[in-house]
């Protein structure tokens, strides 16, 4: 990664700018041509510099404040098939497997399942329940409480890149 890199993370951690040619934005800021930074990104998104550009939406701002974590207990030799079909149901916005931990928790599967209302999660986990069948040795939901932050690694601006870039 070298200094442009950095500065196109800098410009861009805290999300692309809402306009129509965002990437159009950056270079601008940054004084380079659009085209350096939409190369730029991608080499990096293709290095593994950066996981993903996307967009995050506030699932609350949309009206889906009943959110969900389901965790399932799925038989090991049929967990990871039956885990990508979960992980492509509309209503659940992400799925991944854990290990459990006996004897307390049993839970290998996990899927986040966003609803109007606690009635419209649960009936996303019943749906998710059909799916699994007989794969499914238990469950249960576990409701948000509480908004927290997410974010990732940010980089500060007045730390200098590391040598050799």
């Amino acid at each position: 990664m070298d200094a442009i890199d950095r500065e196109i993370i800098l410009a861009t951690q805290d999300g692309l700018p809402l306009e129509e040619r965002p990437y159009h934005a950056v270079a601008a800021r940054l004084a380079i041509a659009p085209e350096e930074v939409m190369t730029r990104m991608r080499t990096m998104l293709a290095r593994g510099v950066i996981r993903r550009i996307g967009a995050v939406p506030n699932h609350y701002a949309l009206g889906y404040v009943a959110n969900g974590m389901t965790v399932w207990d799925v038989a090991d030799d049929r967990v990871d098939a039956l885990g990508e079909r979960v992980g492509r149901l509309d209503f659940v916005s992400h799925c991944y497997r854990r290990p459990r931990r006996p004897p307390l928790w049993p839970y290998n599967l996990f899927a986040m399942v966003h609803g109007h209302d606690r009635a419209e999660v649960e009936a996303g986990a019943e749906a998710i329940a059909h799916l699994l069948g007989d794969a499914c040795i238990g469950r249960d939901i576990l409701y948000s409480s509480r908004i927290l932050k997410k974010t990732g690694l940010r980089l500060r601006p007045d730390t200098a890149a590391p040598s050799g870039t």
